[in-house]
């Protein structure tokens, strides 16, 4: 078993995704070496993981951002100063000539769309947990990396999931994939209940910490909504062989059923760490401290019917699948979510800015 140690890169090293691998890295020293940091323009946190893992190169997509940094790098005695690319070719740039195992994209966004491409013609191992460029660009990126050969590796928690229940398996006999949603903070709630929610209320998730955006898509069920599409370009399934149940817990993080009848699952606590060592190790698994699961914690489980009439993210989501409208189905609730963010909407009005968003492309 090949067990060298990793050279990795990561594309969006300062969100809190970004900085939960970088903390997995650090405790296995042996195994993992950081070989690029990327950001778009948080060069503050940037600069911090620096001087702590010492990169040899790092990019920073917002250009003014990335001329400061170099500037702060010159402070840096040489011997340790990263090579540092700027804009976005300079994304490009740290995937292309990092000379790295791995690339991690773990930024928000489409942005990174041209160095990811780079990568998988560079025949580049990647791991992606940017749902966004698979929701917008999957089926361009699939067949790229099926001609290069090349195995996307998935980091959210349900694909990983499903990913290693696929292990050893033919894609063609799955019969149907179950993801599992938490149901977000306001689960069992109606519409009536949702009119006076605020933006700290949404973003204050019941189960999983998250960042800001991806906890106000929870709340919509649009971050399932999306990932029922990046489920279809991953594996190479219909819609209507995915299946989405609330499972507030958060212990089974998604079940893959065979067209014999018998189905898989993965469990785990609900806890990042997991899906992120899974990436970095692919295609070996290593030890680690994780919590481990007692039997004790399968008490009490619930798997439940999402609530499509109240909460319509998946439904718009399927909707832009279906007409081709994903890039602007992705705009729009970006958007959205920035105003209700600034409190310029409410809660209720993301899904009205999305539908009319879509409609405009009828």
């Amino acid at each position: 078993m090949n067990k060298k140690l990793q050279k990795i890169v990561i594309i969006g090293s300062t969100g809190s995704l970004g900085s939960l691998s970088l903390e997995i890295i650090k405790q296995q020293p042996q195994h993992f070496r950081i070989q690029g940091l990327a950001c778009y323009k948080n060069i503050q946190k940037l600069h911090q993981q620096i001087l702590e893992y010492k990169p040899q190169t790092v990019a920073v997509f917002d250009v003014a951002a990335g001329v400061q940094l170099a500037q702060k790098l010159q402070k840096i005695p040489r011997k340790i100063r990263p090579k540092i690319f700027i804009g976005e070719k300079g994304w490009q740039d740290i995937v292309a000539q990092a000379n790295a195992d791995k690339t991690l994209f773990l930024s928000n966004g489409v942005t990174a769309l041209p160095a990811l491409i780079t990568a998988i013609k560079g025949k580049k191992q990647v791991a992606i947990a940017n749902k966004e460029l698979l929701v917008a660009s999957g089926q361009k990126i699939m067949k790229l990396a099926q001609k290069n050969k090349v195995t996307i590796i998935p980091v959210d928690s349900e694909h990983s999931a499903i990913f290693q229940c696929l292990q050893g398996e033919d894609l063609q006999n799955i019969e149907k994939i179950i993801l599992t949603c938490s149901g977000g903070p306001f689960l069992g709630k109606k519409a009536e209940d949702l009119k006076n929610i605020t933006f700290k209320e949404a973003i204050n998730h019941p189960v999983w910490e998250m960042g800001t955006k991806i906890s106000v898509d929870s709340a919509t069920l649009l971050n399932k909504g999306f990932e029922v599409i990046e489920a279809m370009h991953l594996f190479n399934i219909r819609p209507e062989q995915i299946e989405v149940v609330i499972h507030p817990e958060g212990i089974f993080h998604s079940f893959v059923q065979f067209t014999d009848g018998s189905t898989k699952a993965q469990l785990s606590k609900p806890d990042m760490r997991f899906a992120v060592q899974y990436a970095l190790a692919y295609p070996n698994r290593l030890a680690t401290t994780h919590p481990r699961l007692n039997m004790s914690d399968l008490n009490n489980l619930r798997f439940l019917t999402p609530d499509h009439k109240t909460f319509q993210g998946i439904q718009l989501a399927l909707r832009a699948a279906k007409t081709k409208k994903t890039e602007s189905l992705i705009t729009a609730n970006e958007q959205a979510v920035e105003k209700f963010s600034r409190g310029e909407i409410a809660f209720l009005e993301i899904y009205e800015y999305i539908q009319k968003a879509l409609n405009k492309n009828i």
